[in-house]
């Protein structure tokens, strides 16, 4: 009989945000304060004193909110260890018992030391009042932040599953060829044809171990390299590439497999249809906290093939960036006077230098 998997803390902390972060619990401020409007909406009546009633609500709503939100902060090494079921469970009893208590202790304070309440209703009224609203918003922000991390987290696993198809692409035609261009070296040139098998070596090797979502752009831009020099030994004088990166922090982080791929399309796509061949541009440049590496190759007028390839990685490419970056970082195309250039634009990492 096997035993229960024990669960982990990497799917709670998912689900649940970090509330001892001054961002999370500023959003979860400004919340409280519209619910606060909508409740006070819901009771005002003509003639009323609506701001007198805001104030009163609010001053309740959020109270409850900094209190509860301490709560989920003191408890957050134990939810993370509870699993989702009992996280939740342990989430919602916690917040019911706060708003309930914190209920109770206004209601006796402002009744016994100011005489007035928050809102006009019998002791036991008020308090089922309280409870049914709390629970309704309570199990809602619950459900809100289940249903969004499980969102995440499939875009997460649809990432690693282009990744790991984006690596499977490199080899059918790439090996096909490179094999064939080793093989006529080993008669006509041993020592390069030697060499060749270790590049091919390490490109696989870089690209079979690349299961991280970011690497270093040292890494990176090597992987790219190898790539290039092997296509070199096929193409000949054929295929120039030119790498201004100076201006690059090589510790930078950046998601695995961009740079190759553009490499790889720049010379299928550009420099095998053009009869002199060309040149690939590598630029690489730095603006305040972001960077911006720029793949650029001639293209043949009248001539092109199946682009769905191309659009497939482009694509792939596209969607990690924004998992990764947000709206913080892009990928724009330049197709114009005979020139195809992919542009990446992204944040540099605090500790890059």
């Amino acid at each position: 009989m096997t035993a229960a998997p024990t669960p982990t803390s990497e799917d709670t902390q998912v689900y649940l945000p970090d509330f001892c972060a001054a961002g999370t619990l500023f959003i979860v401020l400004l919340v409280a304060e519209l619910v606060a409007i909508v409740l006070t909406l819901a009771a005002h009546e003509p003639g009323g004193q609506f701001l007198l009633q805001l104030s009163k609500i609010s001053f309740f709503v959020l109270w409850l909110t900094l209190l509860g939100s301490a709560i989920m902060c003191q408890l957050r090494k134990w939810l993370e260890q509870a699993g989702k079921t009992r996280a939740f469970l342990l989430s919602f009893a916690s917040l019911e018992i706060t708003c309930l208590v914190v209920a109770e202790l206004s209601w006796q304070l402002m009744w016994r030391f100011g005489g007035v309440s928050i809102i006009d209703d019998p002791h036991s009224e008020f308090l089922l009042r309280t409870f049914a609203i709390s629970s309704i918003f309570i199990a809602l922000g619950m459900r809100y932040l289940y249903v969004s991390s499980e969102w995440r987290r499939s875009i997460v696993l649809e990432a690693q599953a282009r990744v790991s198809a984006l690596q499977a692409l490199i080899r059918p035609h790439f090996l096909f060829n490179s094999m064939n261009t080793i093989a006529s070296l080993t008669r006509t040139d041993p020592r390069q044809a030697e060499e060749a098998v270790e590049d091919l070596s390490d490109l696989l090797r870089a690209s079979l171990s690349s299961t991280r979502d970011r690497t270093s752009l040292k890494e990176e831009l090597e992987v790219a390299a190898i790539y290039q020099r092997i296509e070199k030994l096929r193409l000949g004088d054929r295929l120039k590439v030119r790498w201004n990166i100076d201006q690059l922090p090589m510790r930078a982080r950046i998601p695995s497999l961009t740079i190759q791929p553009l490499i790889e399309n720049a010379i299928y796509h550009g420099i095998e249809l053009l009869p002199d061949g060309g040149e690939v541009i590598v630029t690489g440049t730095r603006d305040g906290r972001h960077l911006q590496i720029a793949v650029s190759n001639p293209v043949a007028p009248g001539k092109a093939r199946n682009k769905d390839g191309n659009k497939m990685a482009m694509a792939n490419i596209r969607q990690r960036f924004e998992l990764a970056y947000g709206s913080r970082a892009s990928v724009s195309i330049d197709d114009s006077n005979e020139q195809y250039t992919v542009t990446l634009r992204f944040p540099v990492d605090e500790d890059a230098s």
